[in-house]
């Protein structure tokens, strides 16, 4: 019998991998239907009623003004004006001009799939991701605690072949979960631009985009996943992915953070791992100094800023799990199988 296809059924018929998905899915749904039912499509109607919101935020504040102005003007006849409430030329108390109120800031909140369906990606990968560690780490953390690892390796002795099966097996599984989990993520949110939103200026550079972000995701879920595994098989049980992922992002995330913010450290969101996560799914993160000042020809202040690229976040993940990974492998080859 394959050792592959023994791997991938032990995968599928696991209780915790199945209930863990199940788990991750439910949310990415209840994701779409909250978008869908707090978002609304602008229509004639919509429009009207923010020309009107508009307006009647217009007339109270020419109430306001004149309410202010002439409490202005009775201050400074009872010589009470300079107490600094008031200007000393109460005239320049004005409400302001009808075009300064904008419709647009009254209308309710509508789905434009070209602006916002990036954004929908980033807890997309974030969500699988999480369930790729835990159910990585379950996977072979639950073979060395109960000893099916030891029982394994008595039939198939070549242990890195059996480890990388192992991982082979699991990366399969949740590609499988991963690809048709993103195609129902983009007709969900397709749907939900459809019919409370837009999907106006959808081009096929802006698919192009879409596409290589999605991809950048299911990467992302991979990487994790793998991240999960080996740390799962190099301390021989779950607890130790679980314990070192907590570790990593409360002493190490929280509280360098908080360190790092204490010590006024330039460019402190640079020490963090999910600068980079974030970098990968957006292409770029922007990071500003706003304690420096760089003033230009018109006087105007603009802070130093340090970009991270997605090609940055790349080589990080890549060491991530080459490290990881590799003392993995290093362990199972070296230590004893007890």
């Amino acid at each position: 019998m394959s050792l592959f296809r023994t791997e991938l059924r032990r995968f599928t018929k696991r209780r915790f991998t199945r209930y863990m998905t199940l788990l991750g899915l439910l949310v990415l749904a209840a994701v779409v239907v909250g978008v869908f039912f707090t978002n609304q499509k602008i229509g004639a109607s919509q429009l009207a009623q923010a020309e009107r919101q508009a307006d009647q935020q217009y007339q109270q504040q020419v109430r306001w003004s004149e309410q202010e102005r002439a409490a202005c003007e009775q201050a400074k006849t009872a010589g009470t004006a300079s107490d600094g409430r008031y200007p000393d030329d109460c005239s320049v108390i004005t409400a302001p001009s009808r075009d300064q109120i904008q419709a647009s800031w009254f209308l309710p909140s509508t789905f434009d799939f070209k602006k916002s369906f990036d954004e929908t990606l980033i807890p997309f990968a974030a969500i699988l991701a999480l369930v790729g560690f835990v159910v990585g780490a379950s996977f072979v953390g639950a073979e060395w605690s109960n000893g099916g690892m030891m029982n394994l390796l008595l039939w198939r002795p070549k242990r890195l072949t059996v480890l990388l099966t192992k991982l082979a097996a699991l990366l399969t599984g949740m590609l499988a979960v991963t690809l048709p989990a993103a195609v129902l993520w983009f007709a969900g949110f397709w749907a939900v631009a459809n019919f409370r939103g837009s999907t106006e200026k959808v081009t096929s550079g802006v698919w192009q985009s879409v596409m290589l972000t999605g991809v950048r995701g299911v990467v992302l879920v991979l990487v994790v996943t793998t991240i999960g595994f080996a740390l799962a098989s190099l301390g021989r049980h779950t607890a130790m992915a679980l314990g070192g992922v907590v570790a990593v992002m409360v002493v190490g995330q929280f509280g360098l953070g908080i360190l790092l913010s204490m010590a006024n450290v330039r460019w402190a969101e640079a020490f963090l791992l999910p600068t980079y996560m974030l970098a990968w799914m957006t292409k770029t993160v922007k990071l500003e100094d706003w304690n420096s000042c760089n003033a230009n020809y018109f006087g105007e202040c603009k802070p130093d800023t340090l970009t991270i690229t997605w090609q940055q976040s790349s080589i990080l993940l890549s060491v991530a799990v080459v490290v990881i990974l590799g003392a993995s492998l290093w362990a199972m080859r070296r230590r004893d199988i007890s």
